[in-house]
């Protein structure tokens, strides 16, 4: 009787986080609609977003329950293979392009070492759990390889997140520090693109982060500001940015998806991108995995969020699916018992 209604409840969860993020995803859509209504814009981008995380969440919800090791296992591999193999992901010689790109190779990357520890985390073999750590280690070596400092950075700090994660007994303090994670550095981007930093901070943020893309945060929070309630309408921040204009290679992204939605969707369009973040953590809350599968990919998923805040990845339908795939792996329900962390 107590594992019948254990399973209950564990149904009653998930029944509540997939209800609201129908609800949170399909708000976003409807919104981007119309805003493009009113300003002839082009939602197109929007929704093959939103449908790439609610297929690539499907489908981890069922891979993950058929096959809850060799699932996440074959999508590290995947997203690592593709990080390596694409070269329009891999920085090449020019100066504007790899913005994007660099930020898309290191969104792959960390995704893939989410779902190596992941995997780690569901085997309960010893040998294979040390292997898929390795795995997770490689990956982070590969960013340094590619060139990607920001994946380094990321990749070890899913690693180490997923290890503290094991000696957590209780997940709901873990994803609110990853929520106030993800806020901090929205925040500071923000901040920013609003000359609200010191000057000493600035200069070496300006330095890192590239005059180029920080003129485009301007831009962004100036179209913003024009028309808070709306936004310019979806695609349109390369028509009316000065520096997206000006670039050699313009891709008409400000880099920065807070502030794109800002810029072309207003408060109500960064509001639902927070709603949507803040559904993938609450179904991370919510799910029956173990805390240390559940943290894990937290992690990496904020990890995410923060290269977001501050780059392309997004734009990239690739890392739409991987993000949705991976946070459906840590909700599924296996099918068999999973073992304890140890």
């Amino acid at each position: 009787m107590t594992s019948v209604a254990g399973a209950a409840r564990d149904g009653d969860r998930r029944n509540v986080s997939d209800v609201v993020g129908v609800l949170v995803l399909g708000a976003c859509a409807a919104w981007s609609l119309i805003t493009a209504a009113v300003h002839d814009g082009r939602p197109e981008g929007v929704l093959l977003a939103l449908l790439a995380v609610a297929a690539g969440y499907a489908a981890g919800r069922i891979s993950g329950a058929l096959l809850p090791v060799a699932a996440p296992c074959a999508a590290a591999l995947t997203a690592l293979g593709l990080a390596v193999g694409l070269p329009r992901l891999a920085q090449g010689p020019e100066i504007v392009a790899p913005l994007g790109h660099a930020g898309a190779t290191a969104a792959l990357l960390t995704l893939a070492a989410g779902a190596a520890c992941c995997a780690a985390w569901t085997t309960g073999s010893l040998v294979l759990r040390l292997l898929l750590r390795l795995l997770a280690v490689g990956i982070a070596v590969t960013s340094a390889a590619l060139g990607s400092a920001s994946g380094l950075v990321t990749c070890l700090a899913v690693l180490l997140c997923s290890l503290a994660a094991g000696r957590m007994r209780h997940r709901g303090p873990g994803i609110l520090g990853l929520a106030l994670a993800a806020t901090a550095v929205s925040g500071l981007t923000w901040a920013v693109a609003g000359n609200a930093v010191p000057g000493g901070l600035a200069e070496s943020l300006r330095g890192q982060l590239t005059p180029h893309r920080i003129d485009l945060w301007h831009d962004a929070l100036r179209l913003a500001r024009e028309d808070t309630a709306l936004g310019v309408g979806p695609g349109r921040f390369g028509e009316l940015s000065a520096t997206a204009g000006q670039s050699l290679l313009p891709d008409g992204k400000p880099h920065s998806a807070p502030l794109q939605m800002a810029a072309e969707q207003g408060v109500t369009g960064v509001v639902l991108l927070a709603a949507a973040f803040c559904w993938l953590l609450y179904a991370l809350w919510r799910s029956p995995r173990s805390t240390p599968v559940v943290l894990t990919a937290g992690a990496a998923l904020t990890a995410l969020a923060a290269i977001a805040a501050v780059g392309n990845a997004l734009s990239f339908t690739i890392v739409s699916v991987g993000a949705g795939l991976l946070a459906g792996l840590a909700t599924a329900h296996p099918l068999a018992e999973e073992p304890a962390p140890g």
